[in-house]
């Protein structure tokens, strides 16, 4: 018999996959962004390098698969797929919610994937709200060990929890509770959205607290108001869900802002990038990660090798956009003077 969140789980995948899940109008804001071509750059395209350094462990690349599932039965598949080929490639992987992982056994193994991926940084999930619901450090450090990961990133997702059934609400107090835990748990916490945007003073407030990087998730991706839309039988909450379909920061605001407000922290670029040039962008504008979501996840329930395929392309496409430029290594390519951002 199926839980109720496994349940929710099974359906946001579901909906994710077959679903219109992102606004009507609103876009990422990549579209203003463009690079200035080098026509004579300089530079051997085989020795371009996309090799980076998160939280003190070496990557090949500067992508991250943001989190998507875990807690269902085909999550397993997906979190397997996922898990062997970010290893076989070095990119970051994180995880689903891991609140499943406490409150149900079943389909515990969905989030265990370490086993997969023994050597790149796996980072674990969990809404920040649910301190407000019985959560703590304790648990928090059960779903590390659990998961084997190496950071834990905390997800603010205020307006999908109204709109969802069974949300939780209660948003009060939480960044005391997020200082005690970057002081107690013992492992890097970061702090992301889930498609709405981080500006850079809230991102400023979490990192005076102790947070260790910052998962911007901006709009122009995903809107889990039009996921959650889709699951709702309440017409209030169904006609209120599509009023936040244009709702959000653009990734690209977000990316800027919040540079802008912090220096030392990583940036996590995320929400709606679709190609290894949005990658590029992302970077140029001040980001260290970019994660990618939703555009890899239907390659991630057929084969390990069609998730391969994306990966090898999003990668090669990031190394050409450097090569247009005339960026051999990543450092270069965030001090670039060839990037243009067109006034709206």
């Amino acid at each position: 018999m199926t839980g109720p969140i496994d349940k929710r789980k099974s359906e946001h995948i579901q909906i994710a996959l077959e679903e219109k899940v992102t606004g009507h109008s609103i876009s990422t804001g990549f579209e203003r962004v463009n690079f200035l071509h080098n026509a004579l750059p300089e530079i051997d395209f085989d020795e371009i390098s996309i090799h980076t350094k998160f939280l003190e462990h070496e990557c090949k690349t500067p992508f991250l698969i943001s989190s998507m599932t875990g807690g269902a039965e085909f999550a397993e598949t997906i979190n397997r797929n996922l898990a062997e080929a970010a290893e076989e490639r070095g990119w970051v992987l994180a995880l689903g919610s891991t609140r499943a992982l406490i409150e149900s056994e079943k389909f515990r193994s969905s989030f265990q994937v370490r086993k997969y991926a023994p050597s790149i940084p796996i980072i674990a999930n969990l809404g920040a709200v649910q301190f407000n619901y019985g959560f703590g450090t304790d648990e928090c450090r059960r779903i590390i060990e659990m998961t084997e990961s190496d950071a834990l990133v905390l997800h603010l997702n205020s307006i999908q929890e109204v709109i969802q059934p069974e949300g939780n609400t209660n948003f009060k107090n939480l960044l005391l509770k997020i200082e005690q835990l970057c002081a107690e748990v013992g492992v890097p916490v970061g702090v992301k959205e889930v498609g709405w945007g981080i500006d850079g003073a809230t991102a400023k407030k979490l990192c005076d607290v102790g947070i260790s990087f910052i998962d911007v998730a901006g709009a122009g991706g995903t809107s889990w108001s039009q996921v959650e839309k889709f699951r709702s039988s309440i017409p209030v909450k169904r006609n209120a869900a599509d009023a936040f379909s244009e709702w959000g920061i653009p990734t690209v605001d977000c990316i800027t802002s919040v540079r802008d407000h912090i220096e030392s922290q990583p940036v996590i670029a995320s929400g709606g990038v679709k190609t290894g040039v949005d990658a590029a962008k992302a970077i140029a504008l001040g980001s260290d990660l970019v994660g990618v979501g939703r555009s890899i996840l239907k390659e991630a329930t057929q084969s390990l090798e069609d998730v391969m395929e994306v990966m090898e392309t999003r990668e090669l496409e990031l190394r050409l956009a450097m090569f247009g430029i005339g960026a051999s290594n990543l450092k270069e390519l965030q001090e670039t003077d060839r990037l243009r951002v067109e006034s709206r």
